[in-house]
């Protein structure tokens, strides 16, 4: 299956060519941490047209429809630090499987190909999750007040949405990815659950 750019995904998941074959995805959020991708390999890049925002309601994973929590999105505009990560042959095809099921247990998010800018500035075609404006999850741009709110409020069947920015903002931090806004965020959720 083909990705064109900006279009949704399909129901069913990317069969490459072969099982040699290398895909390439731009990770932003839980992703950088997620256990399951760690043995592959890393590289810092660069998303135009994009940022990391707190976009989307979850209603699943960091909260629930009664008391929602609210998660990253690739939102349009700007530009976002990140990682690719190659996920190479059969092993690297049964991990982006299973994070599309992950990624789109509400159908939130769209899988589509961009291009990002490794070290170097060499040009790579990637996949990457980019929030859907028009699903009823999308929060757009919200107050601070209310994304602070959120983040205090949801719980779901992953944990709290204030653990999932902690777990994030330490994990950028760690590979050297300033996101100001989000530490603020982060420390501002801290000050208040103290």
């Amino acid at each position: 299956m083909t990705y064109e750019s900006g279009r949704p995904m399909k129901s069913r998941s990317p069969s490459p060519r072969n099982t040699k074959g290398t895909i390439w995805l731009f990770a932003y959020g839980s992703l950088l941490w997620e256990p399951g991708l760690t043995r592959f390999r890393h590289h810092p890049a660069l998303l135009r047209g994009y940022h990391r925002s707190l976009c989307i309601y979850s209603y699943v994973y960091r909260g629930t429809k009664a008391r929602p929590g609210i998660v990253l999105g690739l939102d349009r505009g700007g530009s976002c630090r990140g990682m690719v990560i190659e996920l190479k042959g059969a092993a690297g095809k049964a991990a982006l499987k299973k994070i599309i099921a992950r990624e789109n247990v509400t159908d939130v998010y769209r899988l589509v190909t961009v291009n990002a800018e490794l070290l170097a500035g060499k040009r790579q075609r990637v996949l990457t999750f980019i929030a859907d404006r028009e699903h009823g999850q999308y929060a757009g741009k919200l107050p601070p007040r209310t994304v602070l709110k959120l983040l205090r409020q949801g719980k779901g069947k992953k944990g709290r949405a204030a653990d999932y920015l902690r777990e994030t903002v330490a994990r950028l931090e760690a590979l050297g990815i300033r996101d100001r806004r989000l530490e603020g965020i982060g420390r501002a959720v801290l000050m208040k659950s103290r």
